[in-house]
């Protein structure tokens, strides 16, 4: 049973690290073949673009620096977590990366990622038992993205193609808020305090190795 003692640690690497892997994947250069070798371990321009632009981007200094610090913080500290390697250490960074992405790309449009479209089933109900003004404006909000929804759907059944469009999947209304960001936030501060997890990454076998030899020394 004592290695369920990292299992918390282990499904928290194995939910966050992906989800960080792909995301400095996709701010880097690494798969444009139309670029020389040196340049694919920069930024894409069109990252660097949006990081700077004040109108339609972040508006953040030094955009080519930023984003390439912020794609291989992700990238290389995504794989780091996923083997448990130096895991409080690469922790640090993306939890800055995910502070950074809440308050500047999703604080705007408040906490759901996906607009809840019933106001019953809504989170924010259980704040509005507690009178937050904010909660109420949400369940508002909610009816009407479940007004918005029946009307696309309508629309749909009408003029499209129902069978098709809603084969993977019913239509939802993307809020763009900062739910994920602060969820993966949440799990980057465990692993930063409770690292990889004993027996189910490199930190626990390396220390242990470290220790053993340390002691026959």
């Amino acid at each position: 049973m004592r290695f369920l003692d990292g299992a918390p640690a282990l499904i928290l690497r194995l939910i966050v690290a992906p989800v960080m892997i792909i995301a400095g994947y996709n701010k880097l250069n690494i798969a444009n073949s139309e670029v020389s070798f040196p340049s694919r371990l920069l930024a894409d321009e069109n990252v660097v673009a949006w990081f700077g632009n004040e109108q339609w981007g972040l508006g953040l200094p030094l955009p080519d620096l930023l984003a390439f610090l912020a794609g291989w913080s992700e990238f290389l500290g995504g794989w780091l977590l996923l083997i448990g390697l130096l895991t409080r250490l690469v922790s640090i960074p993306l939890l800055f990366t995910m502070f950074i992405a809440a308050t500047t790309v999703h604080w705007d449009n408040g906490w759901f990622s996906v607009a809840p479209s019933n106001p019953q089933t809504s989170a924010a109900q259980v704040f509005d038992w507690f009178g937050v003004p904010a909660a109420q404006q949400s369940l508002e909000n909610s009816e009407q993205v479940a007004l918005r929804l029946d009307r696309i759907k309508a629309l749909v059944d009408t003029h499209g193609y129902p069978d098709y469009l809603y084969e993977k999947g019913s239509v939802v209304i993307l809020n763009n808020g900062i739910e994920f960001a602060a969820i993966y936030f949440a799990m980057l501060l465990s692993l930063l305090f409770t690292g990889g997890g004993r027996f189910v990454s490199v930190d626990h076998w390396l220390k242990r190795y470290l220790n053993k030899h340390r002691v026959e020394s």
